[in-house]
């Protein structure tokens, strides 16, 4: 492998791609740490330090790599994005206009990403106005005395929210110009090295709270962790499929055997973003109606079962939220019926099934039995995090873990993604890659 990557860097043309993608990642962990204007760069650092980020806006700050909660430049990160692509996604199966855009080709999918920049840029506004205003009401940092923001005036209030947006907007391009000039999808290598640079800083929490004993259980079991994250995306169930000979003019075309691969984790790490963003909905409720008096009965009895990461009714409904969002996810995204139309248009078949509707039940039915485990695979992975709160003592370890949840979902996926890319380039050059 290491002859492989010196392959790459000897390689000219991929060299500049590699060297144009870690100069990008840097601009990007650049712009993370630089405050925006008018924020107080000391004060937010006292409120950062002791404070727990399993709160309400865990799952941004995860995608910004700690930027949320220091009001960096790129505070929102890549998630406004995310978002947007996914509700677009959706909107193809509910908005004929959107459906037809996706089945016009290259056009349409410019039209759509079109739409997303557009959607980004809104949802970037509103989620930056959200933080702004808790940040200045003193409900971001929890029950810290310091004002982050001393000029509170609207001007002041306008630019931040105006530099949180640009910022969402230039990491954007930062993403296009790594998919069109450097090495992998540029939007998911911008979300590794998010998620990657916490990793250092969680590390030591969990080196200085639990000893160097678990320190080293937990990196052991981290890496028992991520080869059965490897092992599992990469396995699929392949369905051969047969083409049928075909003489045109004297030619025969055809009459060769190709397989159908179905991915046990078919709906990727969509699920889990899915459940954790719905998990947040009942502690944002109390935060908003914890002021409007009443006994707090109830509101009492959701922060002890429900919001809290350790409560088994959290876990229960985490790992059923995520079993649902997967089947729900994979209906959406892969239709039977296209698939088995495709498949007769071109004459290919399954061998034993009919063409038609019995190759749309015989899909569906594969499908739906490889989800049930992939579902499963997904929630253990994603609630992996919270049995290791009582062991680590750190009580922040919800989303952030190194080792568990969407962190190493997202790590492993990307990983494997960019290796593949750079393996394939070095096949088209002297037949050698990553793996010989």
């Amino acid at each position: 492998m290491l002859g492989a990557f010196r392959s790459a860097l000897a390689t000219p043309d991929l060299r500049r791609k590699i060297l144009f993608t870690l100069g990008i990642l840097a601009l990007y962990r650049l712009g993370s740490q630089l405050p925006s204007p008018g924020v107080n760069f000391a004060n937010v650092q006292q409120c950062i330090s002791g404070l727990d980020q399993s709160g309400v806006f865990g799952l941004i700050s995860l995608f910004s790599g700690g930027a949320l909660l220091q009001l960096s430049v790129f505070s929102l990160g890549i998630l406004p994005y995310i978002t947007a692509s996914i509700i677009i996604q959706l909107l193809t199966v509910v908005i004929p206009r959107f459906e037809q855009l996706k089945k016009e080709g290259q056009a349409g999918q410019n039209k759509l990403t079109q739409y997303t920049r557009y959607l980004t840029v809104a949802l970037a506004i509103l989620q930056s106005t959200g933080i702004i205003a808790l940040a200045t009401r003193g409900q971001l940092f929890g029950s810290c005395p310091a004002q982050v923001i001393p000029d509170q005036s609207l001007f002041s209030l306008s630019v931040v929210v105006v530099t949180m947006t640009a910022g969402t907007a230039i990491i954007m391009w930062f993403g296009e110009l790594i998919t069109e000039r450097g090495v992998g999808n540029g939007m998911s290598i911008l979300m590794f090295t998010s998620i990657a640079a916490r990793i250092p800083t969680e590390g030591q929490n969990i080196l200085q709270q639990g000893g160097g004993l678990v320190f080293t259980a937990i990196c052991v079991f981290g890496l028992l962790i991520i080869g059965f994250v490897i092992f599992l995306e990469q396995a699929q169930r392949r369905i051969p499929v047969q083409y049928a000979k075909r003489m045109i003019g004297r030619r025969m075309y055809g009459g060769t055997s190709t397989y159908l691969p179905l991915k046990v984790n078919q709906a990727g790490v969509i699920p889990v973003i899915f459940a954790s963003s719905l998990l947040y909905l009942p502690q944002l409720i109390i935060s908003l109606t914890t002021n409007q008096g009443g006994s707090g009965g109830w509101q009492q009895w959701v922060q002890t079962y429900i919001v809290q990461a350790n409560a088994p009714g959290h876990i229960a409904l985490y790992f059923a939220l995520i079993i649902f969002f997967t089947y729900f996810y994979v209906a959406i995204t892969f239709n039977p019926d296209e698939r088995a139309d495709e498949m007769r248009k071109f004459g290919g078949f399954i061998p034993g099934i009919r063409p038609g509707r019995p190759t749309s039940e015989y899909l569906s039915y594969v499908l739906n039995r490889i989800t049930l485990p992939g579902s499963l695979y997904l929630g253990i992975v994603a609630v992996l995090p919270t049995f290791f709160l009582g062991v680590t003592g750190n009580q922040s370890a919800n989303n952030n873990f190194p080792f568990g949840g969407t962190a190493v979902l997202i790590m492993v996926g990307v990983g494997l993604d960019t290796i593949k890319q750079i393996e394939s380039q070095l096949m088209q050059r002297n037949y050698e890659g990553f793996l010989r």
